[in-house]
């Protein structure tokens, strides 16, 4: 679905990534783990249409990505829930929601769609005439994702979801990746939480300092020694 070759990135005159290669299978999970300032987000927003290439290439279902926008991109199932939520904080839970199906037209799907992540998301159910910006940081992040959800992605990029949110939001974060994965989105999966991430994924990569410096099944690099003791504090 998503195939990233030697791609350099940065902003400015900073380069961020030196050539990274990754490759996102369909109906795969796959997971990037790394520090701080690694450049995970920077490959998500390369990805994505948000920050120009300097070097390399990405193709998304076989062609490249170049010289095209976000606003393309998701009209050809490709839909992201940024680090940091980003939802609109003056709009209500439905109206985010909504604007999660705006490149669409189908209005009944549209509605069992919305069903279906209010279903998921009780809390959003219970909330939904409520302003975003109102809502705790859990709370956004389930709008993040389902509003995501509402495009229908073939392919969904998740960058920090579990970030900052409490140990039971994290647990439901991680059962919403896995059904996404089980109705069949291929999942890009960017975390710090190295142990969740990879216990989920099918395969991992992680990143040091704009270089991909391991790759693996994502239980192969779980038992790694170097990984564990890196990222999981052994």
């Amino acid at each position: 679905m998503l195939s990233i070759k030697n791609l350099e990135a940065g902003y400015g005159k900073v380069q961020v990534l030196h050539g990274i290669s990754m490759e996102v299978p369909k109906g795969k999970v796959v997971t990037l783990i790394g520090s701080n300032g690694a450049g995970k987000t920077t490959t998500m927003k390369a990805i994505t249409g948000t920050l120009p290439l300097q070097a390399g290439d990405i193709e998304y279902l076989g062609k490249s990505i170049q010289g095209q926008g976000p606003w393309d991109l998701v009209k050809q199932g490709l839909a992201m829930v940024p680090e940091g939520r980003g939802v609109f904080t003056r709009m209500t839970i439905i109206e985010n929601l909504l604007m999660g199906a705006y490149i669409r037209n189908d209005t009944a799907a549209i509605q069992d769609d919305m069903e279906k992540v209010f279903h998921t998301f009780p809390r959003l159910r219970e909330r939904k005439d409520q302003l975003a910006g109102t809502m705790s940081g859990g709370e956004q992040q389930m709008l993040a994702m389902g509003r995501a959800l509402m495009s229908r992605p073939k392919v969904l990029l998740l960058d920090e979801p579990s970030m900052g949110l409490s140990p039971l939001m994290v647990d439901k974060v991680f059962e919403v990746v896995r059904d996404v994965f089980a109705q069949g989105v291929t999942v890009l999966l960017v975390e710090q939480n190295a142990s969740r991430a990879l216990a989920i994924a099918n395969r991992g990569y992680v990143m040091e300092s704009g270089l991909i410096s391991m790759t693996g099944p994502g239980q192969y690099l779980l038992k790694d020694p170097k990984v564990r003791a890196a990222y999981l504090g052994e």
